[in-house]
C-alpha cells in the first residue's frame, strides 16, 4: 500500500475544524479511491460555498461581501464541474472518513461564524479563508492529485490549482485590510 504523510490532510481536517493549521509529521493517511477523493473535493468546495452564504447575510464589509460572492460562485462552477465529470464517468463519488471530518468541522465552524458580529465576524471569515485554502490546495496537491488514478479527475484537480491559488491570494489582501 502506497502511504503519504499525512501532514496535509491534516491540514485540511484542521482547517475545516478550528481554522488553524495543525501539522501531523510522519503519520500515514488510508489511501483515497477516486470516489472518494470526488467526494472530497465536491465536499471541500459546497463548504467554501457554504462559508460564503454565511459571509453574505452577515458582513457589512464590502471586501469581505465580494470575497464571498467570488467565493460562492467559483467553487459552485467547480462543483459543477465535478459532478458532471463524476456523471460522464459513472462514478458516484462516496463518501468516508475525510468527508465526514470535513463535514463535521464545517459545521462547527459555520456555528462559530454565526456567533460573531460586525468587524469580529468578519475577521474570523477571512482570516479561516485563508487557512482553509491554504490547507486545501496542500491537500489537493500532496494527497488528491497523487492518490487519483483517473486521468480526468487528476486534470481537473490539477485545472482548479490557479484559481484556489488565487482565491488564498485575495482571502490574504483582504485579511491584510481588516
Amino acid at each position: 500500500m502506497k502511504t503519504i504523510k499525512f501532514t496535509s490532510v491534516a491540514l485540511l481536517f484542521v482547517a475545516a475544524m478550528i481554522s488553524t493549521p495543525i501539522m501531523a509529521q510522519n503519520a500515514i493517511t488510508p489511501e483515497l479511491t477516486d470516489p472518494e477523493i470526488a467526494s472530497v473535493a465536491v465536499t471541500a468546495n459546497q463548504i467554501d460555498v457554504d462559508y460564503g452564504n454565511i459571509a453574505l447575510n452577515k458582513t457589512q464589509n464590502e471586501d469581505a461581501r465580494k470575497f464571498a460572492q467570488t467565493m460562492i460562485a467559483d467553487h459552485t462552477s467547480i462543483i459543477d464541474q465535478a459532478v458532471a465529470l463524476a456523471n460522464k464517468l459513472g462514478v458516484t463519488p462516496k463518501d468516508n472518513a475525510v468527508t465526514q471530518s470535513l463535514t463535521a468541522g464545517a459545521e462547527k465552524m459555520k456555528n462559530e461564524l454565526n456567533g460573531k458580529t460586525g468587524t469580529v465576524f468578519d475577521k474570523a471569515y477571512i482570516d479561516n479563508e485563508v487557512s482553509y485554502h491554504e490547507a486545501v490546495i496542500s491537500t489537493i496537491k500532496n494527497v488528491l492529485i497523487p492518490q487519483t488514478q483517473n486521468a480526468e479527475l487528476k486534470d481537473l484537480l490539477q485545472s482548479v490549482m490557479p484559481l484556489l491559488e488565487h482565491h488564498l491570494e485575495m482571502a490574504k489582501m483582504a485579511q491584510s485590510k481588516l
